[in-house]
């Protein structure tokens, strides 16, 4: 399984909020943010801090991607 943060990518957009926005607003390191651009796993509380700012749910920033369909795109 990997988990894919393509949600939050949309979401900052529907909101217009520059990636560099959302890090600085929230204080995000830059490694950080790197592993969100490359769909890695970041700790539980940024993706809360990031939920707070926006004002969602965690469901709507990421989510789950099986193997299977990793390997079938």
């Amino acid at each position: 399984m990997k988990i894919s943060y393509k949600k939050l990518w949309m979401l900052l957009i529907q909101k217009d909020i520059t990636k560099v926005t959302l890090r600085r607003d929230l204080g995000i390191a830059p490694g950080t943010m790197s592993k969100l651009n490359k769909g890695e796993e970041v700790a539980m509380s940024v993706l809360l801090r990031i939920c707070e700012y926006l004002n969602c749910d965690i469901g709507d920033i990421c989510e789950v991607v099986h193997a299977d369909k990793i390997v079938n795109e």
